[in-house]
């Protein structure tokens, strides 16, 4: 079944304040005109998306969306810009025009607003089951709260809560109707959703459960949303380097032997690095900073540990907490600890007492124990700011 998605995304967001389109902004460390995007493109039941985009903002939008560029053979999905209009009736009317040109038009049209990015699939889903079944489907969610009717600031009625339904999107229809019906709008006419086009000019619109989650980000105040993400790292370094102390946490500490390494062999920063890493979906350590890159050699961990602070700050994440237990026979670490701890957390940018580091022997066993190596496995926790 041929089914396409329109996201309009063509107008200023003018209530939330934000020197640019609202959309533009990042929800969870990702714009919320991608998140948006991301959830239908990854749908199997859409296979196309139009988004309408305003000529201010779509060399913006082009470019947060240029993630999405997969060839569809390969699987992806055809993503184009569709003019935005002055309203959202226009808009998603330039894109309907534009779905109706294709030598295929699509069976089935979902309409959801861009600044609603945590749709979930179960409510694409349900849309698409619907729409198909009924020939429409509009997102609802059933009103809760006592409704009333007021004139100047007084109560006038009350109104029955149980008839009382608030909409959301996506909004689905099938392609042919609601093209015609746009058709028929006439300039004086203005609509805010989709099911009031559909509702006048062609049927009574079905609805289909909404989620309290599918928000529509309207206010400055909708984007102050926490996401917090984990992460683990783990690295190990064997002895062997003719040394007379080993580094962990940015501190010189005396052994008998150094550790092995392209870098100054920090394996607790190293094991800190790749959690944060992860806990961001980014590459490890390796990646950012190959050991055949002769910038490398002997490099000082700590420094490599703010580049990746600043990966995070750039994906719009800050450090909550890190915390590592070290397994080695020998040295002793403990006198050291506090100043590890220290290190670290003066270039993440946190408190002391958010970084947790514990240090114990294998007992005897294994490379560890043989005191061949060090091996040290940090967690993380980072959050969207």
């Amino acid at each position: 079944m041929n089914i396409a998605a329109i996201i309009p995304a063509a107008g200023v967001g003018s209530r939330a304040g934000f020197a640019k389109n609202k959309i533009l902004q990042k929800a969870g460390g990702v714009s919320v005109v991608a998140r948006t995007v991301a959830a239908f493109a990854q749908n199997a039941g859409i296979s196309r998306i139009v988004v309408c985009a305003n000529e201010a903002d779509r060399e913006d939008i082009a470019r947060e969306l240029s993630g999405f560029d997969a060839a569809p053979a390969a699987g992806g999905k055809p993503i184009t810009l569709a003019p935005g209009g002055a309203t959202r009736t226009e808009s998603v009317k330039n894109a309907l025009c534009r779905l109706a040109a294709l030598p295929c038009p699509p069976d089935y049209v979902l309409i959801h607003d861009a600044a609603r990015p945590f749709v979930s699939q179960k409510v694409i889903n349900e849309c698409i089951d619907t729409v198909r079944q009924f020939g429409s489907a509009v997102c609802a969610l059933p009103c809760t709260d006592t409704a009333v009717l007021a004139e100047s600031g007084f109560i006038s009625d009350t109104v029955e809560r149980d008839k009382l339904f608030t909409l959301q999107t996506p909004q689905g229809f099938a392609f042919a109707p609601l093209y015609e019906a746009y058709g028929k709008i006439t300039e004086h006419e203005a609509f805010t959703d989709d099911s009031g086009v559909y509702r006048k000019y062609v049927a009574s619109p079905r609805l289909f459960m909404g989620e309290k989650a599918n928000v529509k980000l309207t206010f400055a105040e909708d984007f102050q949303m926490e996401t917090y993400r984990t992460g683990i790292g783990t690295d190990t370094h064997a002895f062997g380097a003719e040394k007379d102390h080993i580094v962990l946490g940015g501190v010189k500490i005396p052994s008998e032997r150094g550790l092995i390494a392209h870098s100054d062999g920090d394996v607790l920063c190293h094991a800190v690095m790749d959690a944060l890493l992860s806990a961001a979906g980014l590459s490890d350590i390796g990646h950012y900073f190959p050991d055949t890159d002769a910038q490398y050699k002997g490099a000082d961990s700590l420094a490599l540990l703010a580049r990746v602070y600043a990966l995070l700050q750039e994906r719009g994440f800050s450090v909550v907490n890190v915390s590592a237990a070290i397994s080695a026979e020998r040295p002793k670490l403990a006198p050291f600890i506090a100043q590890m701890k220290k290190n670290i957390a003066d270039v993440l940018h946190i408190f002391e007492h958010a970084v947790g580091i514990s240090a114990g022997t294998n007992e005897g066993l294994g490379y560890i124990g043989r005191g061949e190596g060090i091996t040290v496995i940090a967690t993380a926790l980072i959050k969207s700011v």
